[in-house]
């Protein structure tokens, strides 16, 4: 379907797709059931070999909304994609939906809900279920660990009514959440030094730091196959996930956390092994040596990078922050996972 040129949607949603055709026929299904009235879908297909361009051209035909295809020749990854769609976006708000997700009818108009309920709410997060077993929480928003890696606010637990209020986060989970342009368009979209893993988490703490909000809208339902992309016991997945920890916490943490880092990240790795040995947490899925030499290389992968990162600390700091270190800090630690939670969750 073309775009008329006098339309203007309210909300662009923006799917990120590679070599998941069929994953993604689903989830632009349950994007066509949307009952809000104003929205557009932006696909960007990074360099897929298995027909998904094709799919989406076809599907474009009698798609309910403009239905629209940026297709890469090869794959950008999941920061540089959404940067693409959010680029050609006209909206006032951004949603992202992760090719492996579906939304129930009412998603849009949720987060839509959510997020336009105060002019500094910069961002909304959805209530994402387990496909495989709806009746269990993949994440209500998100929380982090003091040595900057992030977890899934009820991840795993049984979804009895604990997450039914509107609520502040501290930021959404990418696979479903919605951004104001007014927030991006002042502290940009994502970083694509991160490429996949933890972006959401940068994204979200700088607009945190920047003085913006961010609401959990229960309302806002979406089934989430996990880790459907890099596959949940992929070492390069585990190695990107801790690579961009430090990466994060180099970037956007006060010094008066930074500093502790290293002792936090040894506690997290020891409750980790424990309860991998018990058959409990993200560690159970790797053998030892693998998952030491994944988050080694994770660490080493990092490095290079630190003095770029240093670089984009100084100018958001001097540029767009808002809160003060200590005010930072309050933050990440009022929306602390604890150590026992965090070794015994899966990411």
């Amino acid at each position: 379907m073309p775009v008329p040129s006098n339309f203007t949607p309210t909300i662009t949603v923006a799917v990120v797709n590679w070599n998941r055709r069929e994953l993604l026929r689903e989830c632009l299904k349950s994007l066509a059931s949307q009952t809000h009235p104003s929205f557009e879908v932006i696909v960007v297909d990074n360099g897929s070999t298995d027909g998904s361009a094709v799919l989406v051209k076809d599907l474009a035909r009698s798609y309910p909304v403009p239905l629209r295809l940026i297709q890469n020749s090869s794959n950008r990854g999941f920061c540089a994609a959404n940067n693409q769609a959010i680029a050609v976006s006209r909206s006032a708000l951004v949603a992202l939906l992760n090719n492996d997700a579906e939304a129930d009818p009412n998603w849009l108009s949720e987060l839509a809900a959510a997020i336009q309920s105060g002019d500094r709410i910069g961002m909304a997060a959805s209530k994402i279920l387990v496909w495989e077993d709806p009746a269990r929480i993949d994440k209500c928003g998100h929380l982090i660990y003091p040595d900057g890696q992030n977890r899934g606010r009820g991840s795993g637990q049984l979804d009895r009514g604990q997450f039914e209020r509107v609520e502040e986060t501290l930021w959404p989970d990418g696979c479903a959440a919605m951004y104001r342009r007014a927030m991006l368009d002042e502290i940009g979209g994502f970083d694509e030094d991160f490429f996949a893993y933890a972006d959401d988490a940068e994204l979200g703490l700088r607009g945190r730091i920047a003085g913006w909000s961010c609401l959990y809208a229960p309302g806002a339902v979406v089934r989430h196959h996990r880790g459907a992309t890099l596959g949940l016991g992929s070492a390069r997945r585990l190695t990107l996930i801790e690579r961009n920890r430090v990466l994060l916490a180099v970037k956007l943490f006060p010094w008066n956390l930074l500093w502790l880092n290293g002792a936090y990240y040894f506690r997290r790795i020891a409750a980790g092994t424990r309860a991998a040995i018990r058959n409990r947490g993200e560690l159970r899925r790797y053998s030892k040596p693998r998952a030491a030499m994944a988050f080694l290389k994770g660490t080493v992968s990092a490095l290079p990078l630190i003095p770029r990162m240093l670089k984009k600390r100084r100018e958001f700091f001097r540029t767009k922050a808002r809160l003060t270190p200590r005010q930072i800090r309050d933050l990440l630690l009022r929306h602390r996972i604890s150590t026992r939670e965090i070794s015994e969750q899966s990411n």
